[in-house]
């Protein structure tokens, strides 16, 4: 009997917990059904919550170091306290917020390279090992975004990789401890100007704020620099606009900042904490007449990735 005991402690006959969502398929700003299916082990347990959340990889600099963990942005509890009795069956649906800033994972169907989101759920057991499930979730853009990367397609950039980076752009309205960086190698008509840009996106329910670091080239005298823009939009210009117009517009006034940005001192690259176009006011309200002027814990496995398109760019 205390051997049972102490196997139990350990989880071992203990109850187990298995996430089923309705769709792993999302948006940003919808919401994850499911519910979560708990058996009942050898003994009664008692559970003092269960709960889901939105688990990500995100890109830490520490010191002159910078290293990849697991970092939980947000959570929903589905229970509190109760009795689960020997193998017991018990089914908790939830319906779990998608967060505005929630990063894109999958473009057209194929997962972004270097883009990883879990759905974990957390099973805690009193005077027990907590027990816990994690499922792959797939985010998609919303239509916006669509239109802008399909944009940078059109313009011939092709897509290099995607990360989260942790810190805040200033100038923002971002609320999430991390952003996402979806990177672009130039295309030929940039290329003599830009090496790469690295796309994000801050949304809200009322649209987006696009911010776009160019990496700029530099010659035969002088040093290369970055040059940030930021350029906000609602969801409602999805279909209004001529989107490869408006992003070429965007490339071509961000970089043309290069200048005054050298004569302020400004530049270098804008990773980490305090990242973004809030330096020397390099802000682009309406544009082309659109509205608006964790901590490191266990890897999500790689496996989850899968193949990617070749058109974007993506590894096959």
């Amino acid at each position: 009997m205390v051997f049972k005991k102490m196997l139990s402690a350990f989880g071992v006959g203990g109850p187990s917990v298995d996430t089923v969502l309705t769709n792993p398929n999302t948006r940003p700003g919808l919401n994850l059904e499911g519910q979560v299916n708990l058996l009942g082990g050898d003994a009664p347990a008692n559970v003092e919550q269960v709960v889901v959340s939105l688990v990500t990889r995100v890109e830490i600099e520490g010191g002159d170091t910078e290293y990849a963990g697991v970092m939980e942005f947000h959570r929903l509890p589905v229970s509190g306290a109760f009795q689960l009795a020997p193998k017991q069956q018990l089914s908790l649906p939830f319906q779990l917020p998608v967060p505005w800033e929630t990063p894109i994972t999958d473009v057209y169907g194929q997962r972004l390279r270097g883009m990883t989101m879990g759905l974990r759920t957390e099973l805690a057991i009193a005077r027990a090992v907590d027990k816990g499930d994690l499922d792959q979730v797939n985010v998609h853009p919303l239509p916006v975004h669509e239109r802008i990367l399909e944009a940078f397609q059109r313009l011939g950039f092709r897509f290099k990789h995607a990360d989260l980076e942790r810190g805040h752009i200033r100038g923002t309205q971002q609320t999430l401890p991390f952003y996402q960086e979806i990177e672009f190698f130039a295309s030929p008509q940039y290329a003599g100007t830009i090496n790469e840009v690295e796309l994000t996106f801050v949304t809200s329910p009322h649209g987006v704020e696009v911010i776009l670091e160019c990496d700029k080239r530099g010659g035969f005298l002088t040093a290369g620099h970055d040059v940030f823009g930021l350029y906000r939009v609602s969801h409602a210009d999805a279909d209004r606009s001529d989107w490869t117009q408006v992003v070429d517009g965007w490339l071509r006034e961000t970089t043309s900042r290069y200048g005054s940005l050298r004569a302020q001192g400004f530049g270098g690259h804008g990773h980490g904490h305090g990242r973004g176009p809030g330096m020397g006011g390099v802000v682009a309200g309406a544009a082309l007449g659109l509205a608006g002027g964790m901590i490191a814990g266990e890897m999500i496995e790689d496996a989850v990735e899968g193949d990617f398109a070749e058109d974007w760019g993506f590894e096959e």
